[in-house]
């Protein structure tokens, strides 16, 4: 699963990662074997999301949340229901 923050690297943005990464671990996820976190801090790639206010938040492509933190509940549902995409 790649988990994409989408951000120039505001405090927000930063949060927002941190966020991302405890909610993953709070999940039993292990960086780089279960998920990468990846940050998009360009303004053309930030753009090619539709987002147009950051911080902002995709999981494997699709935007899950922008224009605020997420909480680590948020967070963690975001994550629970992409995994649970993948079951059949």
């Amino acid at each position: 699963m790649k988990i994409q923050i989408l951000g120039m690297g505001c405090p927000k943005c930063k949060k927002t990662a941190e966020v991302m990464h405890e909610a993953a671990i709070k999940l039993g996820l292990r960086e780089g074997s279960d998920y990468v976190l990846e940050k998009v801090d360009t303004i053309n790639e930030i753009m090619k999301f539709g987002v147009t206010i950051t911080p902002g938040v995709a999981i494997d492509g699709k935007v899950m949340v922008s224009g605020k933190v997420p909480s680590i509940s948020e967070a963690t549902t975001y994550i629970t229901n992409k995994l649970s995409e993948g079951v059949v």
